[in-house]
């Protein structure tokens, strides 16, 4: 399953370290973030819990950018 969140993102180098950072994020299957649209696309796991997935993701997107921001 995929889903589209919205992320505040300050720069692209920032982008393509919190899109790495989710693909090692257990129940991530795939992950892409784009600077220009600021939206990050998700794909999980099968019998992953996305809320509880993208709780996970959140905490490790603010360990590279602490201000990171992503409407679950």
């Amino acid at each position: 399953m995929k889903k589209t969140y919205k992320i505040e993102v300050d720069c692209a180098n920032c982008a393509n370290l919190m899109e790495n950072t989710t693909k090692k994020v257990e129940g991530v299957a795939n992950a892409v973030v784009n600077f220009m649209t600021q939206k990050m696309i998700v794909e999980f796991e099968e019998g992953a819990d996305p809320k509880s997935v993208m709780k996970n993701v959140l905490r490790a997107c603010k360990k590279v950018e602490p201000d990171c921001e992503i409407e679950l």
